[in-house]
């Protein structure tokens, strides 16, 4: 790694530091924790958990779509909290789900839509619109 990128990634790190708690730059996701998805819901803001893993095609699949969709402006206030199929076992007992590329979308305390290895753009972003 050359002297500017590590200098670049170091501000990058430094500045992610600074942001106040619960705020995540439009497009990006955060993990999932029963705080965060507390504070997402009362926050009133359209929220999406997806639940992915490492391994999971998918998942992989998925992940473009909604990084590409998190940048339209329609979708620029929705929260993402990411949980970890393989390591956040009482995440997913909570939330009801049973698979990886698991998607819930949720505005406020009301749960809106959920879809299981959905990886068509169209169906995805018609799933993101019901916590609109």
């Amino acid at each position: 790694m050359s002297l500017a990128s590590a200098l670049a990634r170091r501000a990058v790190l430094a500045g992610l530091l600074l942001m106040p708690a619960g705020w995540a730059v439009a497009g990006e996701s955060r993990p999932f924790t029963p705080q965060a998805l507390a504070a997402a819901k009362a926050s009133g803001k359209p929220v999406l958990i997806e639940v992915t893993a490492s391994w999971c095609y998918i998942c992989a699949a998925q992940k473009p779509v909604i990084a590409s969709l998190s940048q339209k402006p329609d979708f620029a206030a929705m929260q993402v909290l990411v949980v970890d199929f393989d390591s956040q076992k009482d995440a997913l007992r909570a939330l009801g789900a049973q698979r990886q590329s698991t998607l819930i979308v949720f505005r406020g305390d009301k749960e809106t839509g959920r879809s299981v290895g959905v990886t068509n753009p169209a169906a995805i972003e018609a799933l993101l619109r019901t916590a609109l």
